[in-house]
């Protein structure tokens, strides 16, 4: 483990794979696997540690306190009104400028195969109510990586985390992904990517992933993707450049983004290439904006109802067992 100004970096090993973790913001920071004898990066990632500490694309963070969108930047609780930074105006993103993600977490090395980070986050803290404690422990098992996300609070609270990884799979594209998303609905949201309430079919929609379909059929002008679905069941998959990607969730949605917004904004990875769609990220979470839309669940946390989110990654070659 390295230490750098504050900056932790631990390196999980298992055979030929290996991941890189930072103690800001849990960032997963480089991941390699085996592919036709040599190894490469799988996640999009910033060569020196130090550089995420200005990270505009949220580039393999733990988003939160609530992930996505909060439409006109508050929301009101037992009758209380919290009002919230307006970081992507008028409406706040993935927990504000002084989110989780802008914190130094502690870090705890449990062997070659695990680390645990945990924080404390204070009432008021981002102008989200209560006092979180957090724990994010993260486990290398052959080619599987799991998030264990767990949290408590003194008072009622909102929590909607998401791990924001950009899955590159050692391309520089992610518009050849080959991509089976479980989601029969979507939510609807509004141009300014908020969600109106309707929960609609994909069915006949270009981006109906039921069964399988390259990023490049789902989008063919080329604008990219930034949306919710509803899952039907938590399995995704998605293959490209020989590799396999599989995860499974217990959250009932995941965003898919398609990293249009990608630049190159510090000298990235050996061998990577950080440009529009260099990156698939695929976001399990709770409904977006759900405390202020009528009819979601409300990813509340109170003091006798904690929270939990488990998330496994499986990246191997084709072919591989």
């Amino acid at each position: 483990m390295s230490d750098r100004g504050g900056i932790r970096r631990h390196v999980l090993e298992e055979g030929d794979v290996s991941v890189a973790i930072l103690n800001r913001a849990c960032i997963t920071q480089d991941w390699q696997v085996p592919l036709r004898g040599a190894r490469v990066p799988v996640v999009l990632g910033y060569a020196d540690p130090a550089d995420y500490a200005h990270n505009p694309r949220s580039l393999g963070i733990i988003a939160g306190r609530v992930a996505n969108r909060i439409s006109g930047a508050g929301f009101t609780l037992d009758g209380q009104r919290y009002d919230l930074p307006a970081n992507e105006a008028p409406n706040h993103i993935h927990g504000g400028p002084q989110g989780l993600h802008a914190r130094l977490w502690e870090m705890e090395v449990g062997g070659p195969r695990a680390v645990r980070l945990t924080l404390v986050s204070e009432h008021g803290e981002g102008g989200y109510p209560g006092r979180l404690g957090l724990t994010v422990t993260i486990r290398l098992e052959r080619d599987a990586l799991t998030y264990d996300m767990r949290a408590v609070s003194d008072r009622p609270t909102l929590l909607n985390l998401a791990q924001h990884s950009y899955y590159s799979l050692g391309t520089k594209t992610c518009r050849d992904f080959r991509v089976t998303l479980p989601a029969s609905r979507h939510t609807v949201n509004d141009a300014a990517k908020i969600p109106t309430g309707e929960i609609a079919p994909t069915t006949g929609q270009l981006f109906d992933f039921r069964t399988g379909r390259r990023i490049s059929e789902a989008d063919p002008d080329g604008q990219g993707l930034d949306m919710n679905f509803v899952l039907d069941r938590g399995q995704v998959r998605a293959t490209g450049n020989g590799l396999v990607l599989e995860i499974e969730t217990d959250q009932p949605c995941l965003q898919l983004y398609t990293g249009q917004y990608l630049g190159a904004l510090h000298p990235p990875l050996p061998g990577q290439r950080h440009a529009p769609f260099s990156g698939l990220c695929l976001e399990p979470q709770g409904y977006p904006n759900a405390v202020n839309t009528p009819g979601f669940p409300c990813p509340l946390v109170t003091p006798d109802h904690p929270y939990r989110q488990c998330m496994t990654v499986r990246i191997r070659e084709e072919g591989a067992a």
